[in-house]
């Protein structure tokens, strides 16, 4: 059996749907156009897979950052971030933003009057897999009825999740950063799965860290939990949020790194980028 849970964007066990097509759609669901993993040897075929089961047991990971902005939950539930928001005020958000220490994932920012008032930085995280996933993804579209048998590759090559490489990164790459958004006293968010941030905690010194993350903390971690719902179909839910600071980051990893930056200039990069096209629209 695959160990494919989620295929473009659906429970691999969802049998409502007509997979036909939308295996043919290579539709991703949560950005409304074409799903931009793609096979490097066959550019036209997308290929989809955006949570696997994994472990003994198996649990579902999600391995696809796209997957977790489901109903744009993640971004509503950093609102209370935005400390000048006021009603009529626009939300817009606004991705791929450049600060010293690396590009943000996205930025959620209050607008009055076309000017940028406030903003919180979001990172999203997922595991990031070893080995290929191809295999088991061509093993379920054979079980739905889509391949013969001597269509699906024979391969033996399984995938592994790589759990201390992708934490000990995002970590590094969360402490740069958040010295930038301290300077400017504004918040930085990252978001994971809970059993990211159950291995987090795990390997590294996360005792420090409060729960729930209080609004003073200039970060903030937000873990969901992904859940299989009545009908078949998977679900994200908030499962916790801790916050620290630059200096709790750096007892997490025993680093020392500096990030500087003017408001002005986060706000220009920001006022650059923000148009009707983005403005926040919840689902």
């Amino acid at each position: 059996m695959s160990k494919i849970a989620e295929l473009f964007g659906y429970a691999a066990g969802n049998s409502t749907l007509n997979w036909s097509d939308v295996v043919s759609a290579q539709q991703c669901p949560y950005l409304n156009k074409r799903c931009y993993k793609i096979r490097k040897s066959e550019p036209g075929i997308s290929i989809g897979s955006c949570t696997v089961l994994y472990g003994k047991p198996p649990i579902p990971i999600i391995i696809c950052p796209t997957r977790l902005i489901e109903r744009r939950q993640i971004f509503t539930d950093c609102l209370h971030l935005l400390t000048q928001h006021e009603p009529g005020n626009e939300l817009h958000m606004v991705s791929e933003v450049s600060i010293p220490g690396g590009s943000v994932d996205y930025f959620l920012v209050s607008v009055m009057g076309g000017k940028v008032v406030d903003f919180v930085g979001i990172e999203i995280q997922t595991l990031d897999t070893t080995g290929t996933v191809w295999p088991e993804r061509q093993r379920l579209i054979r079980e739905l009825g889509l391949l013969r048998a001597d269509d699906v590759e024979n391969s033996n090559k399984g995938f592994g999740i790589n759990w201390k490489m992708t934490a000990k990164t995002i970590l590094i790459q969360l402490h740069h950063k958040v010295k930038t958004f301290e300077h400017v006293n504004k918040k930085i968010v990252l978001v994971v799965q809970d059993s990211l941030f159950a291995y987090m905690s795990k390997e590294f010194q996360f005792a420090h860290l409060k729960s729930p993350a209080r609004i003073g903390d200039s970060i903030h971690l937000h873990a969901y939990r992904i859940t299989r719902q009545e009908g078949g179909d998977f679900r994200l839910n908030m499962a916790d949020r801790f916050g620290t600071d630059a200096e709790g980051i750096a007892m997490c990893l025993g680093l020392q790194a500096e990030a500087r930056v003017e408001l002005e200039q986060m706000i220009s990069s920001l006022q650059a980028k923000i148009s009707a096209a983005t403005v926040f629209t919840p689902v």
